[in-house]
């Protein structure tokens, strides 16, 4: 019988300062998963039950997995992992053996204090793939393509490989994460033999709670800068954006589509806010509703009929995906895909894999996107990547 969302008589009480960081300074790569979200932190170690893969909807296999542990007398088992962009792509989802939780990070007094410094900085390799040039030149005709009416958006990305002459420190990595976004989705999980997922998203895509569900699309964004007038400034200029404006209805338009056959009320502001994280600012849409029918509808669910979004792939999301394929050099694995927790009861958070790596061996590689509309220019998407790394890229001491 596995254990499950237990914390040992020795630990602090669920909520004393510390609780949560005790957490993210356990995790271990390999066999633990770890999320951390504005809601909870969760550390799994082990695998009580993988989840199977065949033809059938994963929300409906996800469900079956957590009913056979419950009937196996786990009292509480979750579903942790992710699922990549591709539909044909490989899921890694799995109840883990044993489950900690605690209360948010950013709940925490101790996140605030400084995490492991980095080692070996000058030492990385570093490849793009695709080359800047390149990836300008395939915004380029993208742009071309959309001005002559062939689709709406496409959100193309690129790759940063990292490669060091040391292992790799991750859970360096996540603790640095973690701290510099505390707000955020903090997260590292196998993705297949070897290899792990790591990241801070941003973005989540829906959560689920009872019979509420919460969505909050970002698209649109800007980067931050060091001088406050001037990050104030670009603050501003991006709620006023015209372009930007337009790419966020765009995704929230499609929210609203896919959500409302689920709820009885959906609640959709007419305008978006901003989000901020240590190295961008966000347009920002929080959608709210009451579902229909909750004993029927898992946050799975929800996130299936969400995934992708335009914020992601582009639109219409045949042609876009059809882009992607032709001018994406490397597939793009988890990267976009989806990552979160749910519980037997149906209720979980499941949010949008960006900002992220994936370690395998001495190598890291990280990802960025840019969503491409007509009024796009290439050197803004390309800067708008660059950025967008900053993420991962301050987090392991790097720069491009």
């Amino acid at each position: 019988m596995s254990t499950s969302l237990r914390v040992p008589s020795s630990s602090p009480p669920l909520g004393a300062p510390g609780t949560a960081t005790a957490l993210l300074e356990a995790y271990r790569p390999g066999t633990d998963r770890f999320i951390a979200t504005p809601r909870l932190t969760l550390l799994g170690s082990g695998s009580a039950a993988e989840v199977p893969r065949d033809a059938r909807p994963v929300s409906e296999r996800v469900r079956e997995t957590l009913a056979a542990r419950r009937l196996a007398g786990d009292s509480d088992p979750v579903v942790i992992g992710a699922l990549p962009f591709s539909p044909d792509g490989t899921h890694s989802l799995a109840v883990p053996r044993t489950l900690r939780r605690a209360p948010a990070l950013r709940e925490d007094p101790l996140i605030a204090l400084r995490g492991p410094d980095v080692e070996h900085a000058a030492d990385w390799r570093i490849r793009e793939v695709p080359a800047a040039a390149e990836y300008g030149r395939a915004v380029a005709a993208a742009v071309a393509r959309m001005r002559a009416g062939e689709f709406d958006k496409v959100v193309l990305a690129r790759a940063l490989d990292l490669t060091s002459p040391h292992e790799l420190d991750l859970p360096g990595m996540l603790s640095r994460l973690a701290r510099r976004d505390p707000e955020g989705y903090t997260f590292a999980v196998p993705s297949g033999p070897g290899r792990t997922l790591i990241g801070a998203s941003p973005e989540l895509l829906v959560a689920r709670r009872g019979g509420r569900l919460v969505a909050n699309p970002l698209a649109g964004s800007a980067p931050r800068s060091g001088d406050l007038a001037e990050d104030v400034r670009r603050a501003a200029a991006l709620l006023e954006s015209p372009k930007d404006l337009h790419e966020h209805a765009v995704v929230i338009d499609a929210v609203r589509e896919a959500l409302a056959p689920f709820c009885t009320r959906l609640e959709v502001p007419e305008r978006p806010t901003l989000v901020r994280t240590a190295a961008m600012w966000h347009l920002s849409t929080t959608l709210t509703g009451e579902l229909a029918d909750p004993e029927s509808t898992t946050a799975l669910d929800l996130a299936s009929a969400l995934h992708p979004t335009p914020a992601v792939c582009g639109t219409p999301t045949d042609v876009a995906r059809a882009v992607i394929a032709e001018s994406e050099p490397f597939d793009r694995g988890a990267y976009t895909g989806v990552l979160g927790w749910q519980d037997a009861d149906g209720d979980g958070e499941w949010v949008v894999t960006i900002r992220c790596a994936e370690a395998e061996g001495r190598t890291l590689r990280l990802f960025a996107g840019a969503g491409v509309v007509a009024e796009s220019s290439p050197a803004a998407e390309t800067a708008e990547t660059g950025a967008k790394f900053k993420t991962f890229l301050n987090a392991v001491g790097a720069t491009l």
